[in-house]
C-alpha cells in the first residue's frame, strides 16, 4: 500500500435522498482513502454518485439528503459529527476546497474579481485588506492571469471562460487547503483550454502539495493526471487501483466498457462503442451485481448475489465475480490493449482531451 499519509478516510458511507415520498440510495457502502499529495480520479457515468460522494467531505449535500451510515475521518475527527454550517466553516473552503464545473455559478457577477479573492483571504487567513490584496494578485499571477494588478478590479463578465475557471482555482487555493476537489472542472471549456487548466492544477499541486480529487467522465484526462483511480457505478466503487493498473490491467467489465467508449479509440467513419442499457434505479434495492443487466460477460450469480471485492494487488481491487477462482476465464476486449501508452502518446501530441 502507499507509504504516504492518509489525509481523509471514508468508511461504509451510505447517502440517501427523499424524493416524492420515496428513498433513493445514491451511495451504497463506499469506503475510500485519500493520500497526501496524490491525485485520485473518480470516474463513471452521470448519476453514478461521483459528486454526491465528495459532497459528503464538505457537508454540501442537498437538504433532502442524509447519511444514515458511515464515518469520514479528517484530522482525527469524524466529519459526520458536524451538525451545522458554522462548524463546517472550519473545514469547507479552508481545509477542503472545491472547484466546480461552471465558474459562473461560483463567482458573484456583480462583485469584482479581486474582492472575491480578498474576502476569502481576510476571512480565513486573518490578513489586512492590503495584505489580502497583495496575496490575491500573487495568486492571480500564479494561475496565469496576465497583468493581474490591472485586472484586479474587473468583473467576471470581462474574463473568458478559461480565465474565470483560473480565478475559481485561485479562490479555492487562497486558504491553502489540504484537499482540492475538482468537480468536472474543464467540461465547459474548449479542448485547448481544458489542457491548460489540467496542467495548471498539476503544477499548483506540485508547488503546494495538496491532495487532489478529480471527478470526471473523461478517461483521457485521467491517464494524464491521476495517481489512483476509483471507478463508480450505481453508487458503489466497483474497481480501484493505480492509474497504470486501471489502464494496463483493468478487471471489471464496467471498466472495460468505459475504456472501450473512449472517443480517442474511434475510427473515422465508424460508430463509437456505446454501453448498452441504462443503470438500475436506485429507488429500488439492487439485487446481485448492479452492472449485470448491461454486462455481456454476466453469469447467473451476477443476478443473484452482490460480489465482494477481490484483491488483485496491494493497490488494486475489483468488485466482480469474474475474479472468483471458479469463474470462467474471460479476457478484456482487444480494443483496450496498451491503452495507457496510446493515450499518453496522444496527449503528448496535443490530442488527448475530449469532453
Amino acid at each position: 500500500m502507499s507509504e504516504k499519509e492518509v489525509v481523509l478516510s471514508a468508511r461504509d458511507i451510505v447517502v440517501q435522498f427523499r424524493v416524492r415520498e420515496r428513498t433513493l440510495t445514491a451511495i451504497r457502502n463506499v469506503s475510500l482513502d485519500l493520500y497526501e499529495g496524490e491525485t485520485l480520479a473518480i470516474v463513471g457515468e452521470s448519476g453514478s454518485g461521483k459528486s454526491v460522494l465528495t459532497k459528503t467531505f464538505t457537508g454540501m449535500l442537498e437538504q433532502n439528503g442524509s447519511i444514515p451510515n458511515g464515518q469520514i475521518y479528517f484530522e482525527g475527527n469524524n466529519l459526520l459529527d458536524i451538525k451545522n454550517d458554522k462548524e463546517w466553516e472550519n473545514i469547507r473552503g479552508k481545509k477542503i476546497a472545491t472547484v466546480f464545473q461552471d465558474p459562473m455559478t461560483s463567482l458573484n457577477p456583480i462583485r469584482s474579481i479581486g474582492s472575491q479573492i480578498t474576502e476569502v483571504i481576510e476571512k480565513h487567513q486573518g490578513k489586512s485588506a492590503q495584505e489580502a490584496k497583495d496575496i490575491a494578485i500573487d495568486l492571480m499571477e500564479r494561475v496565469g492571469i496576465y497583468n493581474a494588478a490591472n485586472r484586479f478590479d474587473e468583473y467576471p463578465f470581462q474574463y473568458s471562460g478559461g480565465m474565470r475557471q483560473r480565478i475559481v482555482i485561485a479562490i479555492a487555493l487562497a486558504c491553502r487547503p489540504k484537499i482540492l476537489i475538482c468537480d468536472e472542472p474543464t467540461t465547459a471549456l474548449d479542448v485547448t483550454i481544458q489542457a491548460q487548466i489540467v496542467q495548471l492544477i498539476k503544477d499548483l499541486q506540485k508547488e503546494y502539495g495538496f491532495t487532489t480529487v478529480y471527478i470526471t467522465h473523461d478517461l483521457g484526462v485521467v491517464a494524464n493526471v491521476a495517481d489512483k483511480v476509483a471507478v463508480m457505478y450505481a453508487g458503489q466503487i466497483v474497481e480501484y487501483g493505480t492509474v497504470e493498473e486501471l489502464f494496463y490491467d483493468p478487471k471489471h467489465p464496467y471498466t472495460w466498457a468505459l475504456l472501450s467508449s473512449l472517443p480517442q479509440l474511434g475510427t473515422k467513419g465508424e460508430d463509437l462503442y456505446a454501453i448498452t442499457g441504462t443503470p438500475p434505479s436506485l429507488f429500488d434495492k439492487v439485487i446481485g451485481d448492479a452492472f449485470a443487466p448491461r454486462n455481456p460477460y454476466a453469469m447467473k450469480i451476477d443476478f443473484e448475489e452482490e460480489p465482494p471485492f477481490f484483491q488483485i494487488s496491494p493497490t488494486h481491487k475489483a468488485k466482480t465475480w469474474l475474479l472468483d477462482p471458479r469463474a470462467p476465464k474471460v479476457n478484456p476486449p482487444k480494443a483496450i490493449d496498451h491503452l495507457h501508452e496510446r493515450l499518453t502518446a496522444m496527449i503528448s501530441k496535443g490530442g488527448g482531451y475530449h469532453g
